[in-house]
């Protein structure tokens, strides 16, 4: 397995791509969903191409049912998830059947990623000349190395540019997941079941993420949950992971209303309830992303992180930063606000449409009276 020589992406014009392997199975749920714009950039470079996607266990969810995805390969989480027959299933989706393989490596370097592109067997490995490995002065495993640019880059952007330097591009930059209509009839049901009345608006919270440091407190989630309850008249939905228990019960304690409590359910059956909700209200974690590739405005609270570079691309998304980066220092004042002006927002749009539609309507009845 020795170093690849170099190509000019002029090459992949020469080449037949008729099958393109993506390959993003580290990192985080957010930075996998920061990359599904690359979907679209490859299918509007290669429209007839064969496109499947690479990536870990878990975060597969996301990609059902996509319709710019055509296959779905599997690393399971850990050693331990390994098996005989996953062990075949993903031999046999990986070896032989790839022209090209895309590996997006831009947080970190990752070899196993590498490694599997390697195996896919495609003659044509795509990756960025960024952060080689310790010792090496290039990224030595693909033939095609796009360039990394020094200036500060949103992540959507720095995977975009890998695929950027093959004339694959879009400018649909937001994030992507497919919902069916089954799966929203299921979550209406839920909700209904809950006691929601659908007449009225509603504004989901979740209240939990995986970095502790991401984590807004239970207790100033409570206090904003009550200040929409009474100032915007709005119904509450308080979702929460499945290990994050002990947050349900801190936020409780601070509301001085009974919202609605939705328990903890899988990835896809969360999103559809966050897309029957008005808004959501959340941390600076997956369910971020999640909310913002189902379609839903969320506003977000950050911490350590900056915005600039991690908040999903979207008008319908704000963010709320801390001024000294601790997630705590967010004041519930700053969240409410940008909670109203969104919910505002919002509702100056649906006004207009329906004000839009309304002239239409009318003249076509004039046209017809005429």
């Amino acid at each position: 397995m020795g170093s690849k020589s170099p190509l000019h992406p002029e090459e992949v014009n020469r080449a037949k791509v008729g099958r393109i392997l993506v390959i993003r199975q580290h990192d985080q749920l957010g930075d996998f969903l920061l990359s599904t714009p690359v979907l679209e950039a490859l299918r509007n470079r290669f429209p007839a191409a064969r496109i499947g996607v690479l990536v870990r266990d878990g975060f597969s969810d996301v990609l059902i049912g996509h319709p710019l995805v055509d296959e779905i390969l599997i690393i399971p989480k850990s050693t331990g998830q390994w098996n005989l027959r996953r062990l075949r299933t993903l031999f046999r989706g990986l070896t032989g059947k790839w022209d090209m393989a895309v590996v997006l490596n831009t947080v970190s370097h990752s070899l196993t990623s590498d490694l599997l592109a390697v195996l896919s067997g495609s003659r044509l490995i795509l990756g960025s000349e960024h952060r080689p490995f310790g010792g090496v002065q290039e990224n030595f495993f693909y033939n095609l190395r796009a360039p990394y640019a020094a200036s500060f880059r949103h992540q959507t952007d720095r995977n975009l540019d890998i695929v950027r330097y093959i004339g694959a591009d879009t400018r649909n930059r937001s994030e992507s997941m497919h919902l069916t209509k089954a799966e929203q009839e299921d979550a209406r049901r839920q909700l209904a079941r809950l006691g929601i009345d659908r007449r009225k608006p509603v504004i989901a919270l979740h209240i939990g993420a995986g970095k502790p440091k991401n984590r807004w407190p239970a207790a100033r989630f409570g206090q904003l949950a009550t200040r929409i309850h009474k100032e915007l008249k709005a119904q509450v939905l308080v979702c929460w992971g499945h290990a994050e228990g002990d947050l349900a019960a801190d936020f409780s304690a601070h509301a001085r209303f009974r919202p609605f409590m939705l328990p903890p359910g899988n990835l896809r059956s969360l999103a559809a309830a966050f897309l029957q909700c008005n808004l959501l209200v959340c941390n600076d974690t997956g369910m971020l992303h999640v909310g913002a590739a189902a379609g839903v405005p969320v506003v977000a609270v950050f911490g350590p992180t900056d915005p600039k570079e991690w908040k999903p691309i979207g008008e319908k998304i704000v963010a709320v930063g801390s001024k000294t980066g601790e997630t705590g220092d967010v004041p519930v004042a700053a969240v409410f606000t940008a909670v109203k002006k969104l919910m505002e927002k919002k509702q100056r749009k649906r006004s207009s449409t329906k004000t839009s539609r309304a002239s239409v309507s009318g003249r076509r009845s004039h046209r017809r009276r005429r």
